[in-house]
C-alpha cells in the first residue's frame, strides 16, 4: 500500500525507521526498549519494519574512555567495530523480549550504487524479513571513509526505503517535528506537511552538525526526505520519543507527501508465521 498520509502507516505493508545517535547512545540507551516496543507493536499490525540505526561509534566511546566522538579515521573506525557489537547486543536483549531476532546488515552509500551489490542488498534484507527477521541497517563505518566524516545515516535510510520498496520512511530526530528555523530562535513554527515540490527556501533549517556523539541535523534530514519522497516514499520526519505514535498514524511531525508520479515500486513478501521464542 503507498502511504500517500501519515494516518496510513498504521496500516502501511513495509516502513523503514531510522534513528541517529544522540536518540539511543550514552544516557539514552534507555529510548531502544520504547523504540523496540513501537516496532514490535507494528510488526504485531502485520507490518514489515526495516530499522536504520546509528550510533556506533558513539556507543563505544565510554567502553573505549574515549570523552568525545574521535576526530581521526582510524580510532573512528576502532570505535564503530567495538560500538556496533554493543549496539546490536542491545538491541537483541530487548527484541528478546518480544521473541523477535535481529539480522544485521552493514552497508555504504557507495554499496548502493552499485548494481550488484544493490541487487544482493534487497534480496537480503528480503529473505530476513520473509524470515521474521527484523534487518537492522548501519552505515559500515569500518571501511567507510566520506561517510564516517559527515555523517549520512539519514541519507542511508533514504536509499534503503527506494530499494526495498517501503511505503513509508520515518526519521527519528531529537525534536517533535520541523521548524521554519531552529526552533530556540524567536519566531520559529513548527511545519506539519510538506507537499512534493514545494519549495522550501524560505526555511532556515541550519547546516550538518557535528557534535560529540555522532553527525546529522535538520538539514540532512530534509535532504533525505526529500530524496525519498522524490521515489514515492512518504517520510515522517518526529522525535524518537514518539515513535510510538508516529508508527500508529497519529498526527505527529512533519510529513513529507509523496511524488504522485513515482515510478511503481517493487512489491514485498508475505509476513510469516513465526512462533514466540
Amino acid at each position: 500500500m503507498s502511504v500517500q498520509d501519515r494516518s496510513q502507516i498504521a496500516g502501511a505493508q513495509r516502513v523503514v525507521v531510522k534513528v541517529g545517535s544522540s536518540s539511543i547512545s550514552g544516557e539514552n540507551h534507555y529510548r531502544i526498549e520504547s523504540i523496540v516496543d513501537a516496532l514490535a507493536a507494528a510488526r504485531a499490525r502485520g507490518t514489515q519494519v526495516v530499522l536504520v540505526s546509528s550510533g556506533a561509534i558513539a556507543t563505544a566511546l565510554p567502553f573505549l574512555h574515549l570523552e568525545g566522538r574521535p576526530s581521526d579515521l582510524a580510532t573512528q573506525q576502532a570505535a564503530a567495530a567495538v560500538g556496533q557489537n554493543v549496539l546490536m547486543w542491545r538491541y537483541q536483549t530487548s527484541l528478546d523480549r518480544h521473541g523477535m531476532l535481529a539480522g544485521q546488515v552493514l552497508l555504504t552509500a557507495g554499496d548502493l550504487e552499485n548494481p550488484a551489490h544493490r541487487a544482493n542488498a534487497r534480496r537480503a534484507v528480503d529473505r530476513l524479513l520473509g524470515l521474521g527477521v527484523l534487518p537492522i541497517v548501519n552505515e559500515n563505518d569500518t571501511v567507510a571513509t566520506h561517510e564516517i566524516r559527515f555523517g549520512d545515516n539519514d541519507r542511508l535510510a533514504a536509499l534503503v526505503a527506494e530499494l526495498i520498496g517501503a511505503d513509508a520512511l520515518v526519521l527519528l530526530s531529537d525534536i517533535e517535528s520541523l521548524y521554519t528555523r531552529p526552533p530556540s530562535e524567536p519566531g520559529a513554527e513548527a511545519i506539519s506537511t510538506v507537499d512534493f515540490g514545494d519549495d522550501l527556501s524560505r526555511y532556515e533549517f541550519g547546516s550538518v552538525v557535528v557534535n560529540s556523539v555522532g553527525t546529522g541535523g535538520a538539514a540532512t534530514k530534509v535532504s533525505a526526505a526529500r530524496l525519498a519522497a522524490a521515489a514515492g516514499v512518504g517520510v515522517l520526519v518526529t522525535s524518537a520519543d514518539l515513535v510510538s505514535s508516529a508508527l500508529s498514524g497519529a498526527d505527529v511531525g512533519t510529513w513529507f507527501a509523496p511524488n504522485p508520479v513515482a515510478p511503481v515500486r517493487s512489491g514485498t513478501t508475505p509476513m510469516p508465521t513465526v512462533p514466540s521464542a
